[in-house]
């Protein structure tokens, strides 16, 4: 019998390379919950505890915030991708 485990996404993030290619994947699904799951991801392969402590927030706040049920503030978002060394930016959208 075959054993299949669980896969951790948090576990092969290992550069910013791989980061920047999971948000953008993340982004392009253009779902909300997708981008909020991925961010947390992201910031348990940096270590969620540290990750809290260096944004002023709780461990449990930031884990509720960054699930797939969470809903986090704009500011959240903004500080975790800053804390990771990246930014939003616009970009117009390609003509069809």
């Amino acid at each position: 019998m075959e054993t299949v485990s669980d896969w951790n996404t948090a576990e092969f993030l290992e550069n910013k390379e791989d980061v920047m290619g999971y948000l953008e994947a993340a982004l392009n699904e253009k779902d909300t919950k997708f981008l909020f799951k991925a961010l947390g991801n992201i910031a348990r392969s940096k270590g969620m505890a540290q990750l809290a402590k260096e944004l002023n927030l709780s461990r449990e706040g930031l884990y509720e915030a960054l699930s797939p049920k969470g809903n986090p503030s704009f500011t959240t978002v903004v500080k975790v991708l800053d804390n990771m060394g990246f930014r939003l930016s616009i970009q117009q959208k390609k003509a069809s």
